[in-house]
């Protein structure tokens, strides 16, 4: 229903760049371009404050833009048409800007009244195991971005995305992501993809620990399963089964794997249940690339230690849910990068979450800009950004 609705709007040309009539002459920065920061972004430049949203990406739209495939979200269409829309509207979106590495923080935070993180939870859970660093052992998101990247770039032209063309593609990890592997490698002309899942095969239906109204833990098939099934002849799934070292050609290039069976023991005394490996199951697979699709662990450590947030035991910025300020005062958290890896729906209710925490905090801090100076949106790239406003900011505050 909200679907239609929007795409009708857009059909009918309603969507039309709405500027808020009076601004409050305060300054808020975001860190990060994804769900979160463009929901908070929204809502703050609509209450009339001046909003730059800095991303470390050459396009805004964080896991959306590079993460999602393009066959599942449409990058022009539906992730940079809203953009643009809200830079029309006088958001400022600042591209290749990397807080914490090539852009300091600390000028950042000086320049706002208030600042927003919301820099998603991309540090991506790795397996460290024999032969990590062969050639064709790939974290699952750098397969994923440079493809989208050379997609939008060049249509594919550029030879900058990690081709799986020809190849035996072995995806270890299940989700979103693991399928989004699944399908773009189909798509690319794999010659075979095999999905490994260390996690035992879910029912057909709830099992009795698994009640309504908790979320249904049971077997599906996403398009990518679906795809791969209809182009190699069954589902791409193996699941309880353990990788062991991952196989060198002699050339440091990955030509196979060693797995091994795995059998789930129930929970003792209360703890999470273990597996144990099966003896005499080990076998080799052969596998020309690797795509570890296994999760994010928490945001990346630089933004953390160069803003002197404090963090949780996850290493997400420690931010109470509702009021999503952090340790710093002026300082707020949204989405991934404070709840851990979630949905898109969750990044977006937590950035709007975190907008109106910022709002109510603004409602005590003087202007520190005229309120009646002209506000204009763009995008525009850091080098360029930081020559011609950055500078001048930092001298009036």
């Amino acid at each position: 229903m909200e679907v239609s609705i929007i795409d009708k709007a857009w059909e009918e040309g309603w969507m039309v760049p709405r500027p808020p009539a009076v601004r409050t002459g305060k300054r808020v920065s975001i860190i990060g371009g994804g769900p979160a920061g463009l929901a908070a972004a929204d809502q703050l430049n609509k209450a009339g404050h001046t909003v730059t949203l800095y991303e470390r990406a050459d396009r805004i739209g964080g896991l959306m833009m590079y993460g999602v495939p393009n066959m599942k979200t449409d990058k022009e269409g539906i992730v940079q048409r809203r953009v643009d829309l809200m830079a029309a509207e006088g958001v400022q979106f600042v591209t290749s800007a990397h807080i914490g590495r090539e852009v300091d923080v600390r000028d950042i935070r000086a320049s706002s009244d208030a600042l927003i993180l919301a820099a998603g939870a991309t540090k991506p859970r790795d397996l460290p195991i024999e032969g990590r660093s062969l050639k064709g052992v790939h974290f699952a998101m750098e397969f994923l971005a440079a493809n989208t990247k050379s997609l939008l770039d060049s249509g594919l032209e550029d030879g900058k995305a990690i081709s799986a063309k020809g190849k035996t593609v072995v995806v270890i990890g299940g989700g979103d992501t693991g399928t989004d592997c699944i399908g773009t490698s189909v798509r690319h002309g794999a010659t075979n993809v095999i999905n490994l899942e260390l996690m035992p095969q879910p029912p057909a239906t709830r099992a009795a620990s698994n009640p309504w109204p908790y979320y249904p833990r049971v077997f599906k098939v996403d398009y990518g399963h679906a795809e791969a099934a209809a182009k190699y002849g069954a589902d791409p799934r193996v699941y309880e089964v353990l990788t062991k070292r991952f196989i060198d050609d002699g050339q440091g290039n990955l030509k196979g794997l060693e797995i091994v069976s795995v059998e789930w023991q129930p929970a003792t005394a209360g703890g999470p249940p273990k597996f144990v490996e099966v003896p005499g199951s080990n076998r080799i697979i052969e596998a020309d690339m690797v795509l570890l699709a296994m999760g994010f662990l928490g945001p990346e450590a630089t933004l953390a230690e160069a803003l002197g947030v404090e963090t949780d035991p996850r290493s997400n910025f420690k931010a109470e849910y509702g009021q999503f300020a952090t340790s710093m005062d002026g300082v707020f958290a949204a989405g991934d990068c404070r709840r851990g890896q979630s949905l898109v729906v969750w990044a977006i209710a937590e950035g709007r979450g975190a907008a109106a925490a910022t709002d109510k905090f603004l409602a005590g801090v003087e202007p520190s800009t005229d309120a009646r100076q002209e506000v204009v949106g763009g995008i525009i790239p850091w080098k360029e950004y930081s020559q011609k406003v950055m500078g001048q900011q930092l001298v009036a505050v």
